[in-house]
């Protein structure tokens, strides 16, 4: 289904369209605005790192606790409009993480080759997808020889454990935070959750604005995920036109921290979670 926000965008010159799906993104990911639950204080990030860009809601959030912003995104269209109005300290890096280098598919919807609706990824979907791909770089995070890295969101519709295994060297040396988009709808997310257990990283989630975090252990996501399914079907205008009193929570990222922190407890990560040089 293509959604009323994918339609339009087209038709609307590409920077405000970015302006506004940066704009109304908080709405319905309230996680950016909790960003000092995840981040070292005070101009203490050194990198963050945006696995699949999109129309840059994180790259522009983190630009601004961050010393350096590295976004990967592999849709031409969504890179050209992320580095064309990207703060200083951002590098957008056109090509999709992976656990290889190389080139691959890359799947798309039908009729979305400028990737509005942000659901492009190296996993085929037969629900979503046209059958032909897009073939992309691809690169691991490891490959970037990035240092000093505090945070990594990971938005790539089924394909997180590729992202993850082209990062173990990175997520073994500087223990950064982690935002995983997961969803049941695509695949199951225990692999994940095992993945990362097995490297000393333990999930927790925001089941609303006004909420504090919990331990994923404790929050049936799959289910949460099962009863408000139709929701992730509306689409971003849609959802953030809603009034806040009537809108409901679409609960589809997870928080990993590593080595027993809690959100909130970033305060003096960089001083202690890395190994020397």
């Amino acid at each position: 289904m293509t959604t009323l926000a994918a339609r339009i965008a087209p038709w609307l010159p590409a920077r405000l369209t970015a302006a506004t799906a940066r704009a109304l993104y908080p709405r319905f990911e309230p996680e950016l605005t909790r960003l000092a639950d995840m981040l070292p204080a005070a101009r203490a990030c050194g990198t963050a790192v945006d696995v699949g860009g999109w129309y840059g809601p994180w790259t522009h959030r983190l630009a601004g606790p961050a010393r350096r912003v590295i976004t990967l995104e592999p849709v031409p269209h969504l890179a050209r409009v992320l580095a064309a109005s990207a703060p200083a300290n951002v590098r957008v890096v056109r090509a999709a993480a992976s656990d290889r280098v190389g080139t691959a598919p890359l799947w798309q919807p039908p009729h979305d080759e400028r990737g509005e609706r942000g659901v492009s990824s190296l996993v085929r979907r037969d629900d979503l997808h046209a059958p032909t791909g897009r073939q992309v770089p691809c690169v691991t995070l490891d490959e970037l020889a990035l240092h000093d890295v505090d945070f990594i969101k990971v938005d790539v519709d089924g394909a997180e454990l590729r992202v993850l295994r082209g990062a173990r060297a990175l997520l073994a040396h500087d223990r950064p935070a982690l935002f995983i988009e997961l969803e049941t709808r695509i695949q199951p997310i225990t692999p994940v959750v095992h993945h990362l257990r097995a490297l000393g990283y333990e999930g927790w989630v925001l089941p609303d604005t006004d909420t504090d975090w919990l331990p994923l252990p404790s929050y049936d996501l799959a289910a949460h995920q099962r009863g408000t399914a139709h929701i992730a079907s509306q689409g971003l205008l849609r959802r953030a036109l809603t009034p806040a009193g009537r809108r409901r929570r679409y609960v589809n990222s997870v928080l990993f921290l590593p080595d027993g922190r809690a959100p909130g407890d970033v305060r003096h990560h960089g001083a202690h979670a890395r190994t020397p040089h």
